[in-house]
């Protein structure tokens, strides 16, 4: 059963990314969002369409549901790199697991508050990172890890997979002897994921 927007009634399930109206018939408001002037759900939950006030909601089904919001503090794993930017798997936020998938982007800029030449030297996919979210802009979430707490928390060697260990600067792989760079959290290696 295919709805148009307009169509969509109140109380009906909806899940993130999903099309509740646009501008000109709603003001969106709490859980969603809105891009090129559609209104769209931010989280799973069931739609609210106020027609008198002309607002439309979406509310969580489980309370309390974690999203990534600003300035919150996130886990995650680096997937697709390039030399500006890495792609984060966020599968953390704070302490609280979360059952959704979220990524999110950390930026060469970003990194530390010294210049960075490429990403190689800040992270790999596979990687384990703590950062901050610093924008949620166009429901992208752009991570930072500008700080000593924040960055790799566990790295695997590039060439065999085995978690490397900090030795001074560098990152040494105990089996194969390959020397690598990353920007460390404060506590590497010590935090249960």
């Amino acid at each position: 059963m295919n709805l148009k927007a307009s169509e969509h009634k109140s109380g009906h399930l909806v899940l993130p990314g999903e099309r509740l109206g646009v501008i000109e018939e709603f003001i969106p408001n709490s859980g969603t969002y809105v891009k090129d002037g559609v209104i769209y759900s931010k989280i799973v939950g069931r739609a609210l369409m106020d027609l008198l006030s002309k607002r439309v909601s979406v509310y969580p089904l489980i309370s309390g549901v974690a999203v990534p919001k600003v300035s919150t503090t996130i886990i995650g794993q680096v997937g697709h790199a390039q030399s500006d930017n890495v792609l984060v798997r966020i599968f953390k936020l704070g302490s609280k697991k979360l059952s959704g998938v979220f990524t999110g982007i950390l930026h060469v800029s970003d990194v530390r508050e010294r210049y960075v030449k490429s990403m190689t030297e800040v992270c790999k996919p596979g990687d384990i990172i703590r950062a901050k979210v610093i924008s949620d802009k166009n429901q992208v979430y752009h991570l930072s890890t500008n700080d000593k707490n924040l960055g790799v928390m566990y790295a695997f060697c590039s060439r065999c997979a085995t978690l490397l260990e900090s030795k001074r600067y560098e990152m040494h792989c105990p089996k194969c002897g390959n020397v690598e760079k990353r920007k460390l959290a404060l506590n590497y290696g010590k935090e249960e994921i």
